[in-house]
């Protein structure tokens, strides 16, 4: 009842919060006041922006056992064009990560420096520490149960199970319960440490219903470029097209339903309302085929990077109330594949610039205009110079119709922030510009998830006739 802003993240975090706190108060003792709504001072900013910096160095860390893990058989005259070299730039300076945190301002960064150091724990067979890792990652920051499939199949398939026929297939005798019951008690440890006191206080109910908003609404204020996106653009049409046949009360429309810029929720017009339970029947249909490739063809760290990418996308497809920012949970995984082969490189530059497009919205005042762009522009050169260069002997990374879509991002930029504030449309129809943006970028980020699924499945049908 204090401030609209809830704390809406896992114990974990509350205590980092907390831990802050006894930094903060001297800085600037007045921020800690939980009544001082909307306070600022320069004190207060510097720290924030200070404390960004400083958790940081986990995510270095993490990166830089991450590109232990990269194969480097690959030969290289230059350092500067090894993969160990692209990976660690295309990690440590992503441009969505480096808006998101110290523009934006959140601690992305040492949360995926977690899940970085726990993939990297993983690749290195370190199984308990990944385990370890991950878990209490997600008691800092639920929104990674997203990929918790692609985590508890790869441990119980490579880590429970310790032999495999010779085909690859699993030997059902190898079975350890030992290891499953040493991952059992790292995740009930973790967990009781995590939620024990709330559970003894009987608050149990309170956090999950902070953890899980369902009444916050299918999309958020700014439609995340998801499927939904593209199902409440196809809405609007309708709505607009039975309006004008005359098959629609305009009086029983409400008005501004889905792009009011609100976050509550709200009925579609023409297609059918989707429920909480609808997004996650879609989400759980959608990343079975990468569960049941990792299980039946684990293919080792790679299958399991695939896994945790497709699982990431789908739920970020499909999710409830899914964030725009999300969609780094799909870039910085895919940046390791993007360094081995040249299929994965093609999708991850369609992914990334167009997923990092769409975070273009957060930072929208006139003087964050030119940095943005430049910081984009930046990154975006390098990653397809530097894998262009890395797989020079492959075909184009991408086809025509790819890079004409691309293309395409220069001009929807220039009417969003050049034109269409000029015109007599902005008064009425403000949210035109995240309208385009959102259904843009969503026909972009869908095409990619695609494109890896099908070449993940291509790919493990391509195995399996091998060994048969």
């Amino acid at each position: 009842a204090t401030s609209e802003w809830t704390l809406d993240y896992p114990p974990f975090f509350a205590w980092f919060e907390y831990a802050l706190s006894h930094i903060a108060k001297y800085f600037d003792p007045k921020m800690l006041v939980i009544e001082n709504l909307n306070y600022t001072s320069r004190a207060t900013i510097f720290f924030q922006r200070f404390s960004v910096i400083f958790t940081d160095i986990l995510f270095i860390y993490a990166v830089h056992e991450c590109c232990r893990c990269v194969n480097g058989k690959r030969a290289a005259k230059d350092i500067l064009e090894k993969p160990a070299f692209i990976l660690a730039v295309l990690l440590l300076w992503n441009f969505g990560l480096l808006i998101v945190d110290h523009i934006h301002f959140q601690y992305n960064g040492f949360l995926f420096g977690l899940m970085l150091l726990s993939v990297a724990r993983l690749c290195q067979k370190k199984y308990l520490e990944g385990a370890l890792l991950f878990a209490v990652l997600l008691h800092f920051k639920h929104i990674y149960i997203y990929v918790a499939p692609a985590y508890g199949i790869y441990l119980l398939r490579s880590y429970c199970f310790t032999a495999n026929n010779a085909d690859g297939s699993l030997k059902w005798r190898s079975f350890s319960l030992l290891h499953i019951t040493l991952l059992g008690l790292i995740v009930c440890l973790v967990s009781a440490l995590s939620l024990g006191p709330f559970i003894v206080l009987g608050q149990l109910p309170q956090v999950l219903s902070r953890l899980f908003p369902f009444k916050r609404g299918l999309c958020h204020a700014y439609w995340a470029p998801n499927f939904w996106a593209l199902y409440n653009a196809m809405d609007k049409a309708l709505t607009i097209l039975g309006l004008k046949c005359n098959f629609l009360d305009p009086t029983k429309i409400p008005k501004a339903s889905m792009t009011g810029g609100l976050v509550q929720e709200f009925q579609h017009t023409v297609l059918p309302s989707v429920t909480p339970l609808a997004t996650l029947i879609c989400t759980f249909i959608s990343i079975l085929p990468s569960v049941f490739c990792l299980w039946f063809k684990p293919q080792g760290p790679r299958g399991f990077l695939q896994c945790l990418v497709l699982c990431a996308l789908s739920s970020f497809m499909f999710g409830w109330h899914v964030h725009e920012k999300a969609i780094l949970l799909a870039i910085l995984p895919l940046s390791l594949l993007s360094v081995q082969r040249a299929k994965d490189a093609g999708i991850y530059l369609i992914l990334t610039t167009t997923g990092h497009f769409s975070l273009f919205p957060l930072l929208f005042t006139p003087p964050e205009l030119p940095i943005k762009i430049l910081l984009m522009l930046l990154f975006t050169v390098y990653s397809f110079s530097s894998l262009k260069s890395l797989f020079r002997r492959e075909r184009r990374l991408l086809n025509w119709p790819e890079t004409i879509y691309l293309a395409q991002l220069v001009p929807l930029e220039i009417f969003c922030e050049v034109v269409f504030p000029l015109t007599s449309w902005k008064q009425h129809f403000p949210f035109v510009p995240l309208f385009l943006t959102s259904v843009y970028c969503a026909l972009g980020i869908t095409y990619a998830w695609l494109k890896l699924y099908i070449s993940v499945l291509t790919e493990r049908s391509s195995v399996r006739q091998k060994a048969e």
